[in-house]
């Protein structure tokens, strides 16, 4: 499941629906083709050519608009520009119908310019209409009639235009989150199976290395290390199906006995000690990862002969007396939730099965690496921490707290 294949959302012509609607205010040029062909405009050998050339201009003026998004184009622009200037020449010479096209030009206006532009734009078109309506004869009506029809159509168009990208940018917004859940998924996904594989196959390897000693010696006893290796086995199983339908959820007191039981196998003396309130639903499944995590590294790295856990309300340490360093200086302090890397890393990782679970092992192995990231960032979520390093004294010890249910 790579995520080679995510690409930001790719352009989609804007409003191409709108367009076919706004071609239709083409028609606002029959009045001027009507005068022409009535002889009321004349010479028509000027007035045919005029009004071809304004029909032109204001379809190749909105659709390159309405097709490429908000931002304006050199030759919307000036497709724009040349129909503004025929429109007013061809009004002021012809009169009549030929006002008309002026509304047509607003509704250009709204087309190709966005924002603080075509107010702008639509102010000095709606003031040029004024003027060439009083010129050729209008009395008061009729320069608000058309002052007002010029400027309300290039408004109507600019906000549904504007409307309409809205909706563009919420669905590419929509399709980002959808995408940014997929990689969460598959994160979640690679760091269960993490810390899943990491706990199991530890026993496993205890568990079968005590079968092998005792096979020759105390058959029965290998037989019982053999049926725990079973047993395990087949919780890991289950465990696997959980964290791929994203159900699993670890309960406290039965990673402390898994981790007990564990760590005997070992040759790890267990210590438990419970105290305070019990901690809540939520509180348990992280702190059960918590557990797990720690008696892992505990089991596999730290030759230890003697482990404590000791949970109180909902903070959680383990620690042990062995002798051996672990993580590097870096890892020793508060661990917090992976960077961009580790996350690419792990989203990687998720993809292949095999791969993770090569990953896993080795994650396991540095003592403070993807592991305790993988907590850390669980426990973050929830507003918690995580803390390891070594002890004066000897020993290492990880502690987890959580806020107070």
């Amino acid at each position: 499941m790579r995520t080679d294949h995510v690409h930001p959302p790719q352009a989609r012509p804007y409003g191409a629906p709108d367009a076919q609607g706004i071609l239709v205010f083409v028609l606002l040029g029959v009045a001027a083709a009507w005068d022409t062909a009535a002889g009321l405009s004349r010479p028509a050998w000027l007035a045919w050519p005029m009004l071809a050339a304004a029909t032109a201009l204001y379809t190749a003026a909105i659709l390159p608009a309405l097709r490429r998004g908000p931002a304006p184009t050199p030759a919307g622009l000036a497709a724009l520009a040349a129909l503004t200037a025929v429109v007013t020449a061809a009004a002021a010479r012809f009169g009549g119908g030929w006002l008309y096209l002026f509304p047509m030009a607003g509704i250009a206006c709204g087309a190709v310019l966005y924002g603080r532009r075509v107010r702008i734009a639509l102010l000095a078109l709606t003031g040029v209409t004024a003027l060439v309506v009083w010129r050729s004869g209008g009395g008061l009506e009729s320069i608000m009639a058309f002052s007002w029809g010029t400027f309300s159509a290039g408004i109507v168009v600019a906000f549904l235009r504007h409307q309409h990208t809205l909706i563009t940018e919420l669905h590419d917004t929509r399709q980002q989150l959808a995408e940014a859940a997929v990689t969460r998924e598959r994160l979640r996904f690679a760091r269960d199976l993490h810390d899943l594989l990491g706990h199991t196959l530890s026993v496993i390897v205890v568990k079968a290395e005590a079968a092998r000693r005792l096979a020759l010696r105390d058959p029965e006893q290998a037989r019982r290390q053999a049926g725990d290796i079973e047993k395990v086995g087949r919780q890991a199983l289950a465990e696997i199906r959980e964290a791929v339908t994203g159900y699993r959820e670890a309960g406290l007191s039965a990673e402390l006995e898994r981790a007990a039981d564990a760590l005997r196998a070992a040759g790890v003396e267990p210590v438990v000690r419970r105290t305070g309130p019990e901690p809540g639903g939520r509180a348990q499944t992280l702190l059960g990862w918590v557990v797990r995590e720690g008696v892992t590294n505990v089991i596999r790295h730290s030759g230890a002969t003697r482990a404590e856990i000791e949970l109180s309300g909902t903070s959680l340490t383990i620690r042990d007396n062995g002798p051996a360093p672990r993580p590097p200086p870096a890892a020793t302090t508060a661990i917090g939730p992976a960077t961009d890397t580790a996350t690419d890393t792990a989203t990687d990782t998720a993809d292949d099965a095999a791969t993770a679970t090569e990953d896993a092992s080795a994650g396991a192995s540095d003592g403070g690496g993807s592991g305790l990231r993988g907590l850390a960032e669980r426990l973050a979520q929830a507003g918690g921490q995580v803390e390891a390093g070594p002890l004066p004294q000897g020993g290492w010890q990880l502690t987890a707290a959580l806020p107070p249910d």
